[in-house]
Formats: C-alpha cells, structure tokens, sequence
C-alpha cells in the first residue's frame, strides 16, 4: 500500500490519485492511500506533495537492516495530536536505540510535526539514499517516503523557458501535469491534444510525461512561442519517444503544432486524450461587477462550448477530456462558475464530476479561478 501526502488543494490531488490508482482512500484532509501494480513516481504527479509506501516491519526493525554508514532520521507525525515535540521525541527514541546498536544517526529537527518538501529535499530525504529516511506516523500505520515533489524542477522548468508571456496567464507545470492525469491512466507515446496551447505548458508536461504532444492556439505569436519552448526542452531536458507508426502525420517529432481556430479547426488523427485551459476570459486585478461578470461569462461560455461542439465530432468514443474553464471570485469569497455542464452534457459528453465539488485550483484571493471539469465523449 502507498501513501500520498496531498497538496494545499487536496480535492484535486485526489482526483488526481483516483484518475491513476485503485482502493484511493482519504485517511485524513492530508493523506490519501492508494494501490498500485507499479511503484509510483512523483515526478508524475501534480498534486502530491510527498509518497510512502507502508513498511512491513516496525520503524526500528526497518532502521536497524539499514546498510553499513551513517543513518539520517527525519519524523512526519500526522497523528491528530502531535506536535513537533513529539515528532522530535520519537525520533530521538529511534536515534538512541541504534546507537546502542553501533551506529551512528543523524535526526533531522522538527519545528512542527510534519516535515515540509523542502526540508525533506534539503537533507535528501527523497528516497534515493537507502540510509536517508524519512517515516511517515499515521494513527495505524508507519510508512517509508519513497518521493518528494522536486520544487526547484518545477521552477527551473517554469522560469528558464525562452518564450513566455504573463498576458495569456501563466499555467503552472503541476497544473498541466494534473490536467493531463485526470484523463487517466494512458498508453506511452499517446497522443495529448491542447487546442489553446498558449507557449505550451501542457504540451511540454506530456512529452516530460512521455508522450506525444499536439497543440494548436489561434494566435500566431502562441504557436512561435510553443515552438521555441518544446524545441528548448527537448534539447536541454528530456530524453522522449519517437514518433509512432500509428500516426505518420507527426513525422519524426513528438510535437505537431498548428495555428486554428479551436471552434472550428480540424485536428489530425488520431487523438488519444484532451488537456488544455480554455479561454479565461479578460486578466483581471480585482473583483468585477455584475455587469462585468455577465460579458465575461458570455464570452468565455461562447468559446468553451463552440469548442467542445466541434471536438466532439472528432474524437472517439470514451476519449478522455479535461479541462479548465474560468470561475471569478465574487464579494462573499465564493466563485461563480459558468452554468454549462447541462449543455456540454447534450453534446455528447458523460461530465465524470457532475457534483462539481472542489476541484477549484486557485491561489488565496486570486480572481480568476480554473474550474477543472473532466469528460468523456460518450
């Protein structure tokens, strides 16, 4: 059994494990666990935090087989009562333990009960060195970390990129790896469409991903910098597949990129999934009125739906389809989404989420929200 430490929108990441995994249980509004035939990888993985697998043999059973060298304990106690104290103490417990035993242990200080991801990467507690570990304490069970979300990454691979333009928005990396993961568990070398592909965040996390990537945008300027950004990865990042027999129209590349209309262009075949941010609407920097808010919602609703309309003549039958559409935060702290899940539902569309409950992605008092709705062409 793994665990997964959930990220600060928890309702997402496990949307996320439950799109990907089988027997995913919220244990607590932190952790989820989750069965897996393969050993999961958080590079994968937009929205989990950290991953654990539960130990078979106590803590100190597992610590005392530890290979010859210096041991580096760190303690993440999210049992409901404990406290860095606690945390310290049980790791203080395991540290004088084996040091009886002959062997020499670093424990790495809590100043809370949890470690963050950044204290876990700075002291190498990722699960690469067999010596430096970090334990997961839940109410039952102990847990190993097998993985922790690389921040730097994520940055480096966000920032360094040569095109990028603050405009159009910016869609973050563990979003567009999120988006693409809701559409469920894919073949490699599957094709990703994103018909409003911008400079290509989207595109660029499935070739990460290993996959084939297809974008095209209505702007011009958009193709050019997603052309500049994935040719930058490719050469300075990835190691990715080559094209598929399946699809001789990508040629020798793992990306296509075309300038259309999404509405009414027509993608080359075949499409293996859909993941893409539609059209946001206006940036805004504060809260619009009413008036303001009804023009967006027309405008944006016209585009989504003009959209989807024209997909759901070329894909097949059981395509996945996720994708984020805007919600504007309004004088109460609430989001007004766009009413349209009844039409999207008439076009053909099984709405995988019909409660429409939580899978808001959004900073605190950001504006502009992304609704995350997820599909399948029936």
């Amino acid at each position: 059994m793994y665990l997964a430490v959930l990220g600060r929108q928890s309702e997402i990441s496990l949307a996320e494990l439950t799109a990907l995994y089988s027997r995913v249980k919220k244990i607590n509004s932190n952790l989820a666990t989750f069965d897996s035939n393969t050993t999961p990888n958080i590079t994968r993985l937009g929205g989990s935090l950290k991953l654990a697998v539960k130990l078979s043999q106590t803590p100190l059973e597992y610590l005392s087989s530890l290979p010859d060298g210096k041991i580096t304990i760190g303690i993440s106690d999210y049992y409901a009562h404990s406290s860095a104290k606690s945390a310290n103490s049980i790791a203080l417990k395991f540290k004088k333990i084996l040091v009886r035993h002959h062997r020499s242990v670093r424990v790495v200080a809590n100043t809370s009960p949890t470690l963050s991801t950044a204290t876990s990467l700075h002291n190498g507690l990722s699960g690469k060195n067999p010596r430096k570990i970090e334990l997961i304490k839940t109410a039952k069970d102990w847990y190993k970390v097998i993985g922790v979300q690389d921040i730097e990454s994520y940055a480096n691979r966000d920032q360094a990129r040569p095109a990028r333009d603050a405009k159009v928005g910016m869609l973050p990396p563990k979003l567009a790896q999120i988006l693409i993961n809701l559409c469920g568990p894919l073949p490699l070398s599957s094709l990703i469409l994103d018909p409003f592909c911008g400079t290509g965040v989207v595109l660029q996390e499935a070739l990460l991903m290993g996959y084939r990537a297809y974008g095209t945008d209505i702007n011009a300027k958009m193709i050019n910098y997603s052309e500049k950004n994935l040719k930058w990865l490719i050469q300075h990042s990835i190691k990715y597949p080559t094209s598929s027999n399946n699809n001789p129209n990508l040629n020798t590349t793992p990306f296509q990129l075309d300038q259309g209309d999404a509405t009414s262009f027509s993608w080359q075949q075949p499409i293996n999934a859909v993941a893409c941010e539609c059209y946001l609407g206006q940036p805004m920097s504060q809260i619009p009125t009413e008036i303001k808010l009804k023009e967006q919602k027309q405008a944006c609703s016209s585009i989504i739906l003009g959209f989807l309309k024209n997909l759901s003549t070329q894909i097949a039958p059981n395509t996945p389809v996720t994708i984020a559409i805007p919600a504007w935060l309004r004088e109460n702290g609430t989001y007004s989404r766009l009413n349209i899940i009844d039409e999207i539902a008439n076009m053909g569309y099984n709405v995988n989420n019909k409660s429409r409950l939580g899978l808001f992605y959004h900073r605190e008092s950001q504006i502009v929200a992304r609704d995350i709705i997820i599909l399948r062409k029936n």
